[in-house]
């Protein structure tokens, strides 16, 4: 058994938003990364994909997710299940904040990128 305490969480800033590593290989885990998305108002991420199987439960707020061309958004207390290798972008006109979970080592990648690289919130 593992018990990851607060105070070892990862705070990762980046322009689109605030993740928060709470478990993960590097802090113990094996298999699953899990983390918190805290997006302020009006903000809009990078077109991008994940080679993984993502799951967010939106905690508060709500997030609007461009998926292959399709709008999805969810609210406070909904769970969206985002597939491997397709296209998104997220957005949020008030802000959100979720938790989301991934394969430990998932990597993201752009359409006009070099490659892919494993976000530091999910190693």
């Amino acid at each position: 058994m593992t018990v990851i305490r607060h105070s070892d969480t990862r705070r990762t800033e980046t322009p689109g938003g605030v993740m928060t590593t709470l478990a993960s290989p590097t802090q113990g885990g094996s298999g699953l990364a899990l983390w918190r998305v805290e997006v302020p108002a009006d903000t809009a991420g990078p077109l991008h994909f994940i080679d993984a199987e993502q799951i967010w439960t939106v905690l508060a707020g709500h997030v609007d997710i461009v998926l292959d061309g399709t709008e999805l958004t969810a609210a406070e207390g909904d769970t969206v299940i985002l597939p491997a290798n397709v296209l998104r972008q997220v957005r949020t006109g008030n802000g959100f904040t979720a938790i989301v979970t991934a394969p430990a080592g998932a990597r993201a990648g752009t359409p006009d990128g070099d490659g892919t690289i494993v976000p530091p919130w999910i190693a």
